[in-house]
Parts: C-alpha cells; sequence; structure tokens
C-alpha cells in the first residue's frame, strides 16, 4: 500500500529526469528493442512515420490516416492492448493483422520499439520572460 501512495512522487521525479516512463512499466514488454527497430523500418514506418508519429510516405493516401504512435492516447494504452492491435489489425483502417507474418517474439521486439519512440522530457529550467508591451 505505501509503494502505490508513492507512485505519483516517483512518477513526477523520473519526468521531472527525463527518464521514459516507458522504462519502468510494469510488466513492460519482453521483446528486443534493436530487433523491432528493424522489423518497424520494414513493414511499419511506411504508414507511420520513422518516429512513429503517422506521418509515413503512405500515410496522405490511407483513410483514416495511421495513428499516431507517440501520442497520449497510444502510449497509455497497455502492452496487451497494443500487442493485441498488432496482432489482429484494426478493422475499418489500412493497420493489417500481423499474426500470420510475425512471430509473437517479433511482435513484442516490435512492441518494444515502439515503446522507445515514446518520451517524456523536462520542462526548460526556466520559462522564457513575458514580453512588456
Amino acid at each position: 500500500m505505501r509503494v502505490l501512495k508513492a507512485l505519483p512522487q516517483l512518477l513526477l521525479l523520473t519526468w521531472c529526469m527525463g527518464v521514459p516512463l516507458t522504462a519502468m512499466a510494469v510488466g513492460a514488454t519482453s521483446g528486443v528493442p534493436e530487433a523491432g527497430k528493424l522489423i518497424y523500418e520494414q513493414r511499419c514506418a511506411v504508414c507511420h512515420g520513422p518516429q512513429g508519429r503517422g506521418d509515413g510516405p503512405e500515410a496522405p493516401f490511407l483513410s483514416p490516416r495511421p495513428g499516431s504512435l507517440v501520442s497520449a492516447g497510444t502510449s497509455v494504452k497497455s502492452d496487451a492492448d497494443l500487442l493485441a492491435v498488432i496482432a489482429n489489425g484494426k478493422p475499418r483502417t489500412a493497420m493489417p493483422a500481423w499474426k500470420d507474418l510475425l512471430t509473437d517474439e517479433q511482435r513484442r521486439d516490435v512492441l518494444a520499439y515502439i515503446r522507445t519512440l515514446i518520451r517524456f522530457y523536462k520542462p526548460p529550467a526556466q520559462l522564457p520572460p513575458n514580453e512588456q508591451h
């Protein structure tokens, strides 16, 4: 119970230090980000873009456009939720099911790489001065 009370302070501290919160995720995927990067670049970046922003070269031609993998909405999803989308695709979108083309291990590797794209940085130490009129 004491750990749960300290969790908000711990998250704030890691955010202020610039540590990716995904590095602390409980039950984080056991994939290998380096292996996932290669698969991502070959199979995912064409739609999701090199930084996962949904701005790949094919994105303008897709309706709906590919999702941003670094958005707040995606970053808060559980590994299980994201692995299910990778495996089964997303209905009524161009997101295909990868379960027959990638092994479970490869899908975990891709997810581990996607998690490295999500970064939270500490705010600037000092806010810019207000312009006086």
